[in-house]
């Protein structure tokens, strides 16, 4: 069976209040309305509107659908996990003669028949708390040696009258030596509440990094550009170089070209298999800013029979 986007269906919006639903079904409901409507397909949209209000006015019922619900898109089948509860409840009945005057689609049936059971709850549904998402920022210091964070986040809940309504946390967070970009810290149960007494969901915390003067990370790599002058890439040169974990030493051959890459293996970020450090060469001109420093550029040009762009038949 197809998904049912019931916030399309009543045309909110997913952080709609409580008293915005019932707005907007009251509207549409005038509209669809089978006795009175001359709109086609009235009776089929009057009945999906039904149950979509049937399960966004119902706090306990919306955190299901949303908890369920947001996994799937409208052009995929709907199909429960295998935990989905194992017996049907009696009525989905409210007391408010939605159950009678709505006939309600297998989308619903398969989602609330089975997850309403006694015992747990106003409406005895048991559920754990959805997970959320958020995103923080670090220092390549500190992915580099790992860091223990206190950070403040504000986050979105439903509140009693099933309205969504933002809400700030702190929390103390550890970040593992090693971490990339795009990497997730995962705070179990830190999540939404669960309904029914049902555990919370987990937060995922999301890493993006602080842009650094120096260095540019790819993965668990790092890349730096390192300027040296024409006679250091024409003769080779020893150069101290900056890493993520100190200063260290290394060798420039003879005859090295601008733009050529450079490898100190294991100076990336760490992990199971630390990365490296790429030093990408950039050789600098000096300016000829004075009449020797023009006339040696003369003489260079005399002695060096060099056209860098032979290649290309010039």
């Amino acid at each position: 069976m197809k998904y049912k986007d019931y916030y399309k269906i009543m045309g909110v919006a997913r952080e709609a209040g409580a008293d915005e639903i019932k707005r907007a079904y009251r509207k549409l409901a005038r509209k669809y309305h089978p006795d009175v409507s001359k709109e086609p397909r009235a009776e089929e949209q009057f009945k999906e509107l039904g149950e979509a209000y049937e399960v966004l006015r119902d706090p306990e019922k919306r955190a299901a659908y949303d908890h369920l619900g947001s996994a799937w898109r409208p052009d995929q089948e709907f199909t429960p996990p295998p935990d989905w509860g194992n017996s049907r409840s009696g009525s989905a009945d409210t007391g408010t003669g939605y159950a009678a005057d709505h006939q309600f689609s297998d989308f619903f049936e398969t989602l609330f028949g089975h997850a309403f059971h006694g015992g747990t709850g106003t409406s005895g549904m048991r559920m754990r708390g959805q997970d959320q998402h958020a995103r923080i920022t670090v220092s390549l210091d500190e992915a580099y040696r790992g860091a223990a964070r206190v950070v403040q986040l504000g986050v979105q809940e439903r509140d009693a009258r099933g309205g969504m309504s933002p809400r700030s946390r702190t929390l103390q967070i550890q970040i593992p030596a090693g971490i990339i970009q795009g990497q997730q810290i995962r705070l179990a149960g830190q999540g939404a509440p669960g309904t029914g007494g049902a555990p919370s969901g987990d937060l995922y915390l999301e890493v993006e990094f602080e842009p650094h003067p120096l260095f540019h990370p790819e993965g668990h790599d790092i890349h730096l550009t390192v300027p040296i002058t024409p006679w250091e890439a024409a003769l080779g040169t020893q150069l101290t170089v900056p890493t993520l974990g100190g200063k260290v030493e290394m060798k420039v051959p003879a005859g090295s070209q601008s733009g050529q890459r450079l490898r100190l293996k294991g100076r990336g970020l760490g992990g199971k298999t630390a990365g490296d450090q790429y030093i990408v060469l950039q050789i600098m001109t000096p300016p000829a800013g004075t009449a020797a420093a023009r006339e040696f550029y003369e003489r260079m040009s005399r002695e060096f029979p060099f056209n860098p762009r032979s290649h290309m038949g010039v």
